[in-house]
């Protein structure tokens, strides 16, 4: 029987309970498709830091580097001053394990309510490959004059074509899979620079994919066409920060925060990768049960197609995706249940299979992509 070491951050807010109802889950995920997970919960969060004054530690990467995949909840608590978790646990997370692609994909299921008017299932279907460890995200900058008129804020922006090909390189591969379409997404009429470098390095791998079609958005552009005409993306490449802003208006087409589900991709075999939703830790609604934990269990889908377990990937996207279909409301009391009983049904569907398979499913995609 296949076996894999699951390292497990609940984290804060909802992030516990969203990841509660995705380990309900895989339970069923286990049972149907003859596999087992040994998982191991890792303390990570606003709680420890309070208590302890740990952010991520190298001993906790130690621990972390000996898993297979790392399912996460949520980080941030209002206890903590902001960028705090973010930057000593995500971001730290991210370059210690050397997870060069954050993958996100947009997708508007059928049954799924959308507030973009006449948007159709169909029209909406692409995936964006995030560059995840640079851009500006690389927290390197520095402040004079603080607290005086003249204060002067500089915060630098890092781009190398290591990095950048690591992200083009995976972009093309998956779009080889999928449509046959890859968009570079930037803004090479002002950031001249870095444009040049992501051009330069599109064309190199491009030599290496004559049947990928590229072509080029700027991302204000992209803001534009991705609510009016999103069908004309099929996988698109983007900086860090960049990919960081459309892919939360990506969600807003699909449904919401709640819904959309994202990967932190170690390509390389040296590290772990990290799937969590993309929503927040939400701690004004924590512990209400009014999370949805649809984000949380199509990550789960994300990482069991990344461990290469396919069926039970398209599986559990098969059976979230069902559920979410019949809710009356994506998020909130509304949705008439508990974010344990949402994660219950899906489980319930998972177990007798009677949830309808997925066509195109991006979670049995990554599976061959990350197999070559």
């Amino acid at each position: 029987m296949r076996r894999h070491a699951i390292a497990v951050l609940p984290g804060d807010g909802v992030g516990p309970e969203v990841t509660r109802a995705a380990l309900t889950v895989l339970d069923a995920a286990e049972s149907r498709f003859d596999f087992t997970t040994g998982r191991t919960e890792v303390p990570l969060g606003a709680d420890h830091y309070l208590e302890r004054g740990e952010l991520l530690t190298e001993g906790t990467v130690e621990q972390l580097r000996a898993h297979d995949a790392i399912l996460f909840g949520a980080i941030g608590s209002p206890r903590v001053t902001p960028g705090v978790l973010e930057r000593g646990i995500i971001l730290a997370l991210r370059r210690a394990m050397e997870q060069a692609i954050n993958l996100r994909p947009v997708r508007l299921y059928p049954g799924v309510p959308t507030p973009i008017a006449g948007l159709t299932p169909e029209r909406c279907d692409l995936v964006v490959v995030r560059e995840n460890t640079e851009g500006a995200y690389v927290a390197q900058g520095s402040s004079v004059h603080v607290g005086t008129p003249a204060q002067v804020a500089v915060q630098e922006s890092v781009n190398t074509w290591y990095a950048v090909e690591r992200a083009v390189d995976f972009a093309y591969r998956l779009a080889a899979v999928r449509r046959g379409r890859l968009t570079l997404c930037h803004k090479t009429n002002v950031l001249v620079e870095a444009g040049k470098l992501w051009t330069a390095v599109m064309e190199s791998v491009g030599e290496r994919f004559p049947d990928v079609e590229t072509d080029y958005v700027h991302v204000d552009a992209m803001c534009m066409h991705l609510p009016v005409s999103p069908e004309r993306f099929d996988v698109v490449v983007t900086d860090n920060l960049f990919g960081d802003i459309v892919t939360d208006l990506g969600a807003v087409l699909q449904g919401g925060l709640g819904v959309a589900a994202s990967g932190n991709l170690n390509i390389a075999g040296n590290g772990t990768s990290m799937f969590e939703p993309i929503h927040g830790s939400a701690p004004d609604i924590a512990g209400r049960g009014w999370a949805n934990p649809a984000g949380a269990c199509l990550s789960l889908a994300m990482m069991l197609g990344h461990l290469g377990e396919g069926e039970a990937a398209a599986g559990v996207e098969a059976a979230t995706t069902a559920v979410l279909a019949g809710l009356p409301a994506l998020a909130g009391e509304g949705m008439g249940a508990s974010t344990q009983e949402l994660g219950e049904r899906i489980a319930g569907l998972l177990a007798d299979g009677s949830a309808p398979p997925v066509e195109g499913s991006l979670m049995s995609q990554l599976t061959q992509v990350m197999a070559r």
